[in-house]
């Protein structure tokens, strides 16, 4: 197979609904942290707003200024985001990255829609905008709750 129809591939039908469907677009007015990350190697930029309550997260925002890949990834983590704790967040991003940097499981349910990316796992160069929105959401989330001890 050519390395022009793997990356065809590599970009499915699934993939690209998701990135052209990305929900909570809209940055928060008064979060209780804001995290932004960025891919050094292609630029790829996700800023997540968060807002706790309970210690679960009660409101989400992210700007998302990626690749088809990263827009997917930050879709299906915008979908399940809400109502999630700070626990779950850091599984979802645990399992994504096992998931593929070592052909690991799916992350769990709800964050199992992932599984759509495992075909990225031979693209290493593709990684870290994949894992750009679960990454700023945990990081996010873990800021707030620190805030609110301080």
């Amino acid at each position: 197979m050519s390395a022009e129809s793997d990356l065809i591939q590599l970009y499915s039908g699934r993939i690209l609904a998701l990135a052209a469907d990305i929900p909570h677009t809209d940055r928060l007015d008064a979060p209780d942290a804001s995290v932004k990350k960025r891919s050094p190697l292609c630029g790829s930029t996700v800023t997540v707003d968060v807002t706790l309550e309970d210690g679960r997260i009660a409101a989400f925002g992210q700007d998302v200024k990626a690749c088809a890949l990263g827009q997917a990834a930050a879709a299906v983590v915008g979908q399940n985001a809400i109502g999630r704790t700070r626990a779950e967040i850091e599984a979802a991003r645990d399992a994504l990255r096992a998931m593929l940097k070592s052909d690991g499981p799916a992350p769990p349910a709800p964050f199992d829609g992932l599984e759509v990316l495992r075909p990225a796992r031979d693209y290493k160069n593709r990684h870290a905008s994949i894992l750009l929105a679960v990454e700023a959401t945990a990081e996010a989330v873990a800021e707030a709750e620190a805030a609110r001890c301080v």
